[in-house]
C-alpha cells in the first residue's frame, strides 16, 4: 500500500500544488508513496500559522512543553521499528541503522522534554546600589528548519525538539529524497497536543520551499544542514535579510582518522571501516581521510582490504546487509566520478569503487579504498559523500597532525593510538569541533554539542544543552528595588 503524504499547516493536513513519488534506492521499482510538493504560497501559510501561534505557545509553562515532547519521544520509541523501516526503505541505510537512528530521534525528544524543566536564569546584584539585574532567555520566534536526506529522523529531531522546548514555532522542510520519515514524525507531532500552527511541515524542493523560508519576513531564524555551497548561500541570505535572521549552519566535513604505529591494528581497522563505509559513507562525520604513519601503513592497507572483502552490500531491508545502496542515481554518479578522478590523479585504487548488480534494480556501489594519496589531490580535499576513503602516509605523528589540519573543514577528527601523550596532544591541537580517540569519527551522543569549525559549521552548536544558544535570545532586565530614589550620579545613562 502506497502512502499519500500531505503537508501539515496550521494544524491541518493539506495537499500541495503537486505531488512527487518517493523511490526506494534498494529497488527503484518500489514506489513508497506520493508526497506533497509545496509552493511559495504553502510556505507563506505555514509561516503565518506559526506567527499566529507564537504568542500563546511561547507563554506556555515548562510542564506543558515537557508533556508534549515526552509524548512525541515515547511514541517514536514505541514505533522505532516501523519508522526505522520507512527510513531505511527511502534513504538506503541498513535496517539496523534505520531503527537505531529512529530510537535516537525518540531519545532526543525525551532529552529536550527534560530541558523544558531545567530552564534557568540569573539574578545578579548590580554595581549600583538598590538596583537588581535579571538575566533570562526567551524564545526567538518562528524558526525555519531545513534538514538533509542522510539522517531523516535524527537531524530533524535535534532541530525540532529544542525549537519547541524553548517556546518557538516551527516551519520544517525535509529533504526531497526522504519525505516519508518526515511525514511520519509530523504525524506523531500532530497528535501530541500542540496548538495549531506551532509545528508545520512543508515538503518540496529547496529551490522553492527553502528559498521561500529564507525570503520570508515572518521567519526569525534558520537552522540548515546540507552542502557547503548551499550552506554558504543560506548564511549569506540570513545576513542580507531585512530584518536579519539568526543562522545555524552545518555543512559537512572531510574528516581525518590518524593511525599511529603504536595503534592496535584491529581497533584501527574497525574504526576506519565503520567511519568510512557504514551508512554507505553518507555521513558528514565520515572518516574519508585515513592518515597512517609509515611503520604501520602497509599492514593497515592490507588489513583494510581484507576486511572490506567481507562487507555485504545489498538491499537495506535485508538483515544480512552491512552496506546499503547510495541514496539515488545522481549521488551514485558523483561517487563514481570521484573514483575515476582518483585514478586520474595518480592514486592507487586498492579495492572497490564499482557499481554492483543485485537482485533488484538499485544504486549499489562497492566501498572504495585509495592508497598513495597526496593530500593535495581533490579526492583528499573535497567531500565525496559516499563510501570512498583515501590513505595518506605520514612520516610520524607530527606530520600526521599537520596533514589532518590541512583542510578547509573542521567537523570531526579521530586518532588510533596506545599513547596517552599523543592522544592528549591530538585532542588539544587538531582543528575540529569533535575528536574521537580509538573510536570511529562518525557516531555521536545526543546529549552533548554537535558541530565543527572552519568551513564545516557556522553559528551556535546543535544538540545538548548548547542548543539553547541558538533557539533563545537573552534579555537583561534592571529594576530599582529600594523605596528611596536612586542617588544622583549612580545611575548610568547608557
Amino acid at each position: 500500500m502506497q502512502i499519500t503524504g500531505k503537508n501539515y499547516i496550521g494544524g491541518e493536513w493539506r495537499d500541495g500544488a503537486d505531488s512527487a513519488p518517493n523511490i526506494n534506492p534498494s529497488n527503484t521499482e518500489d514506489v513508497i508513496g506520493s508526497f506533497a510538493v509545496s509552493t511559495e504560497a504553502d510556505v507563506a501559510s505555514a509561516v503565518a500559522a506559526a506567527r499566529d501561534a507564537f504568542p500563546r505557545w511561547s507563554r506556555t509553562t515548562p510542564q506543558q512543553r515537557h508533556d508534549v515532547l515526552r509524548r512525541v519521544g515515547d511514541e517514536i520509541l514505541a514505533r522505532k521499528e516501523e519508522i526505522g523501516r520507512m527510513l531505511s526503505r527511502e534513504e538506503g541505510k541498513t535496517l539496523a541503522e534505520g531503527i537505531a537512528e529512529t530510537a535516537r530521534a525518540g531519545q532526543i525528544f525525551g532529552f529536550f522534554a527534560g530541558e523544558c524543566l531545567r530552564s534557568a536564569g540569573e539574578l545578579i546584584p548590580s554595581v549600583r546600589p538598590g538596583v537588581g539585574v535579571e538575566v533570562t532567555r526567551e524564545p526567538i520566534g518562528v524558526v525555519g528548519l531545513i534538514a538533509p536526506w542522510n539522517f531523516p529522523a535524527a537531524i530533524p529531531a535535534w532541530k525540532i525538539a529544542p525549537a519547541l522546548a524553548y517556546g518557538n514555532c516551527v516551519v520544517f522542510k525535509p529533504a526531497e529524497l526522504v519525505p516519508g520519515t518526515a511525514w511520519m514524525i509530523a504525524d506523531v507531532l500532530s497528535r501530541a497536543g500542540l496548538p495549531a500552527g506551532v509545528f508545520n511541515l512543508v515538503m518540496g524542493p529547496g529551490r522553492v520551499v527553502g528559498e521561500a523560508i529564507l525570503r520570508s519576513n515572518g521567519v526569525d531564524a534558520v537552522s540548515f544542514t546540507g552542502s557547503v555551497a548551499t550552506g554558504r548561500r543560506v548564511a549569506a541570505a540570513c545576513v542580507a535579510a531585512d530584518p536579519m535572521k539568526k543562522a545555524q549552519i552545518e555543512m559537512g566535513g572531510k574528516n581525518p582518522l590518524v593511525v599511529l604505529d603504536d595503534a592496535d591494528l584491529s581497533v584501527a581497522v574497525e574504526c576506519a571501516i565503520n567511519g568510512a563505509f557504514y551508512s554507505t559513507g553518507q555521513r558528514c562525520t565520515a572518516s574519508s581521510r585515513l592518515i597512517v604513519t609509515k611503520g604501520v601503513h602497509d599492514r593497515f592497507v592490507d588489513a583494510m582490504a581484507e576486511r572490506m572483502r567481507t562487507l555485504v552490500v545489498g538491499d537495506a531491508l535485508d538483515p544480512a546487509t552491512q552496506i546499503g545502496p547510495v541514496v539515488d542515481g545522481r549521488q551514485l554518479e558523483q561517487d563514481l566520478s570521484y573514483v575515476a578522478l582518483g585514478r586520474d590523479e595518480g592514486a592507487r585504487l586498492v579495492l572497490g569503487g564499482e557499481r554492483l548488480e543485485r537482485g533488484t534494480p538499485g544504486f549499489f556501489l562497492s566501498p572504495a579504498l585509495f592508497a598513495d594519496v597526496d593530500n593535495r589531490m581533490r579526492i583528499a580535499r573535497e567531500e565525496i559523500f559516499g563510501p570512498v576513503a583515501t590513505v595518506t602516509v605520514a612520516a610520524d605523528y607530527e606530520e600526521a597532525l599537520s596533514i589532518a589540519n590541512e583542510t578547509e573543514f573542521g567537523l570531526s577528527a579521530g586518532i588510533c593510538t596506545s599513547s596517552l601523550k599523543y592522544a592528549s596532544h591530538y585532542k588539544r591541537n587538531v582543528e575540529a569541533g569533535m575528536v574521537m580517540v580509538n573510536l570511529p569519527t562518525a557516531g555521536v551522543d545526543y546529549h552533548v554539542p554537535f558541530g565543527g569549525r572552519k568551513g564545516s559549521s557556522y553559528g551556535p552548536r546543535e544538540q545538548g544543552r548548547y542548543a539553547v544558544e541558538f533557539y533563545t535570545t537573552v534579555k537583561t532586565a534592571y529594576s530599582f528595588d529600594d523605596v528611596a530614589p536612586p542617588v544622583p550620579g549612580t545611575v548610568a545613562s547608557e
